[in-house]
């Protein structure tokens, strides 16, 4: 079962993310998209979706962060266990709160109006699902790490070599399975998380619009603004005087010349 969970598993679910979204969007591009719902209500959307969002962003820098970066380098910079235990808490329980608490207030916002909750599927209920139970998950872990009893072994030992020893194709399983049982969930929710993502809404945000953070200001200019040598235009209505028509009536009795 160890070897299944901590040393097959993981490329599995690679397998089905990578393939998953190769084949959504060669299939389904049409369903590439958040199925906005801002038409239907926007009260609640603009306080849920930045403090998911920008929570969430935050989360993920943090959980890279802390497996990527060995335990060497960071001592090697002068930063002691307590300090990076510390940050981490302190970075990881605002973030996770504030992701919690945004996914908790689109979820209520789905639920009880109409328009938006019609327009929710199954597969959108199923990825909520996954969605809370892996931000619960990282908040438990958070919280056990401080209020529960102290391990001289925690996820810097653990999980993180775990996690870097999968990308040269030799995975530590003995690491993964020394880790303390709510990592070991925590890991297990996020996995199935991504093998659900490609065929769920949230595989937008591999087609985040990044690029409008570098593009160039859109210029306007007023529709009215003309060169002051321009000659003026003619309007499509003008008074009718006398002085227009003795010039219409000379313009008529003008004789014309055919070319010979």
């Amino acid at each position: 079962m160890t070897l299944l969970l901590w040393g097959i598993l993981p490329y599995v679910m690679v397998g089905v993310l990578v393939g998953g979204t190769i084949w959504r969007y060669r299939y389904d591009q049409f369903g590439w998209t958040t199925r906005s719902s801002q038409l239907y209500e926007s009260r609640l959307l603009r306080i849920g979706s930045p403090l998911f969002h920008f929570g969430i962003l935050v989360v993920i820098v943090g959980h890279v962060a802390g497996l990527v970066i060995p335990r060497a380098w960071t001592d090697a910079l002068g930063i002691s266990d307590d300090m990076y235990h510390v940050a981490a808490l302190g970075l990881g329980t605002i973030a996770g709160i504030a992701t919690l608490a945004g996914v908790v207030i689109l979820i209520y916002r789905r639920r009880t109006t109409g328009p938006v909750f019609m327009a929710t599927t199954k597969n959108d209920k199923g990825m909520y699902v996954v969605l809370v139970a892996a931000i619960v998950a990282g908040l438990a872990t958070t919280l056990l790490s401080v209020l529960g009893p102290h391990q001289e072994v925690t996820y810097r030992d653990t999980v993180a070599p775990w996690f870097r020893s999968l990308f040269i194709l030799q995975p530590d399983i003995q690491a993964m399975a020394a880790a303390s049982l709510d990592f070991q969930i925590h890991t297990l929710i996020g996995m199935a998380l991504f093998m659900i993502w490609p065929f769920t809404r949230l595989v937008h945000a591999f087609t985040a619009p990044l690029h409008y953070l570098f593009r160039p200001y859109i210029v306007y200019r007023s529709r009215d603004a003309r060169p002051t040598t321009a000659r003026a235009i003619r309007r499509g209505w003008a008074p009718v005087g006398t002085s227009d028509r003795t010039s219409d009536k000379a313009a008529a009795a003008k004789p014309r010349r055919t070319p010979r």
